[in-house]
């Protein structure tokens, strides 16, 4: 009880020491939080992308389970893979992704009927999408642990792969597939820079998602609908 007593008091007399001194004690969790960055959804499509008067609904992407988080992912080795630190996603990668692919086709202004597929929305297709490639890539190996970014190393590129399917209902029937790729340079090793890159990749292969979707969707609304 005495020996307890006294290493409370001692405790008690550090902490009331470090504040009259102005300095703080590391707790476990604490240290500087994380910066969040969100991508944007495209806004461009071409003058003669084709008007759907079917309903869509966008499934969240699959993804390996490295790249199923919010940290945002960076590869300098072909057999690992790592994240930037203080750096994180707004939400899950695959979740972000499907926001942007459902705003992006709001965008366009040429299909009503699309959402997740939590809503509930009776659709006439479905997209599945797959999440295969969201990483930066650097050409050199970095140090073991990337606490900060080196202005002196070489920015590295921003890929984005996507696989996507769709699926005509309700015979649940895949009536197209394709794979989208884009690959971005960052302007600079900074993280503005690499976010910038991420940004440009992504809505290279949203776009194209967008405008896949519309015309294979166009070319097959008549197939497997119930008879009357």
């Amino acid at each position: 009880m005495v020996v307890t007593s006294r290493v409370s008091a001692f405790i008690g007399l550090v902490a009331a020491l470090a504040v009259a001194a102005g300095c703080s004690i590391d707790l476990p969790g604490g240290g500087e939080p994380p910066r969040l960055y969100v991508l944007t959804p495209k806004s461009t499509f071409p003058k003669n992308l084709p008007t759907a008067e079917w309903q869509l609904l966008i499934e969240t992407p699959v993804s390996a389970a490295g790249l199923s988080t919010a940290r945002i992912a960076l590869q300098d080795s072909p057999i690992e893979l790592r994240y930037f630190t203080r750096a994180n996603w707004t939400d899950f990668a695959p979740k972000m992704v499907q926001t942007l692919m459902v705003e992006s086709f709001e965008n366009s202004e040429r299909i009503v009927g699309v959402g997740r597929e939590q809503i509930g929305l009776r659709s006439d297709f479905v997209l599945k999408t797959e999440l295969r490639e969201f990483q930066a890539e650097y050409t050199e190996k970095l140090p073991d642990r990337v606490a900060t970014i080196s202005a002196s190393t070489k920015p590295p590129s921003a890929r984005v792969r996507i696989n996507v399917k769709l699926v005509k209902m309700p015979l649940r029937e895949i009536v197209a597939s394709a794979t989208f790729e884009s690959k971005k340079l960052a302007k600079s090793n900074t993280m503005k820079d690499i976010i910038g890159a991420f940004d440009n990749a992504l809505g290279s292969c949203l776009k194209s998602v967008v405008v896949w979707t519309l015309t294979k969707g166009e070319a097959n609304k008549s197939r497997g609908r119930r008879r009357s």
